[in-house]
């Protein structure tokens, strides 16, 4: 028996030094780009106002923001406060900002973290704001609840990168070796 495992531990130490330092990295950049980076973009398009300065103007993403504020103001965009459009034109450039970020691999730890956050308060502001009555349950056969399910999948990937970093095919990488 120790042979077998003598053997198991170094077959895998070779294929963890192989493509531990680059693969995790990459896989996950990849799967967040591939499955996640257009939705968010998606989203954070639809906040924006029209034309040029369109970015400046978040008063779309109110509803879907302060689903209950907003409702209670009668949709009025001018009865939002301060807060309530700094949140949102914030939260609409994070929703921009952060996917292209892990795209190229630059500030890649960061990015990760900040769309972490970003995935927490969507879901309670779901779940919350939104009443979802819908949202999943861990360790039950069904694997596809949109929310619990589905987003534990989404950080798990992103901590990925708040762990290992963008791995050699990045921005962050380049930018280090020239230092």
């Amino acid at each position: 028996m120790n042979k077998l495992i003598s053997l198991h531990n170094a077959l895998f130490a070779k294929i963890e030094s192989a493509f531990g330092p680059w693969l995790l990295p990459f896989l996950a950049r990849f799967t967040f780009v591939a499955t996640l980076m257009v939705y968010f973009l998606n989203s954070a398009r639809l906040k924006i106002g029209e034309g040029f300065f369109g970015f400046l103007d978040p008063t779309r993403a109110y509803g879907q923001i302060f689903p209950k504020v907003y409702d209670a103001v009668g949709y009025d965009d001018d009865a939002m406060s301060l807060y309530h459009w700094l949140v949102a034109l914030l939260g609409t450039w994070a929703e921009f900002i952060l996917p292209v970020l892990i795209l190229v691999g630059l500030f890649t730890r960061l990015a990760s973290i900040g769309m972490i956050g970003f995935i927490i308060i969507q879901s309670l502001t779901d779940i919350f704001g939104h009443d979802a009555t819908e949202y999943g349950a861990w360790f039950d056969r069904m694997p596809d609840g949109v929310i619990l399910d589905q987003r534990l999948l989404w950080i798990t990937v992103l901590m990925i990168l708040v762990i290992r970093g963008a791995g050699p095919l990045s921005l962050d990488r380049a930018f280090s070796r020239q230092q």
